[in-house]
């Protein structure tokens, strides 16, 4: 499994920033993924979620009404579209599987993208 994570950077509070997932070695389109982020000293966590059709989505209480999980199976590739950015979305971003409500990734993880928010 290859996961590749781009589109983070800086960004002023209530800013907006769309990250992308590339993935291969996989059947891409089965899989249910999730786009996880972990903040300095905090455990990584399911920020959202996305069902292999594209059918169903879920997003963290944290992130609802300003996050938007979307995928293109066409292009092997998933995207976080973030609006209305908040310091605390400060975080590394990784993409892996998942399930609709909970985490289940892969063994191993991309690099990240790192997305700073600025108050």
């Amino acid at each position: 499994v290859q996961l590749v994570e781009s589109g983070g950077g800086l960004v002023q509070a209530g800013g907006s920033l769309r990250l992308s997932c590339v993935a291969s070695g996989i059947t891409f389109r089965i899989n249910t993924m999730g786009w996880y982020r972990q903040a300095p000293g905090k455990q990584r966590e399911l920020v959202a979620a996305i069902t292999g059709g594209g059918g169903a989505t879920n997003c963290a209480e944290s992130v609802k009404g300003r996050f938007t999980i979307s995928r293109d199976n066409a292009k092997n590739t998933m995207y976080l579209q973030m609006n209305s950015l908040k310091p605390e979305d400060t975080a590394v971003y990784y993409c892996n599987r998942a399930t609709i409500w909970g985490s289940l990734p892969f063994g191993s993880w991309g690099q990240g993208t790192q997305v700073t928010v600025s108050s």
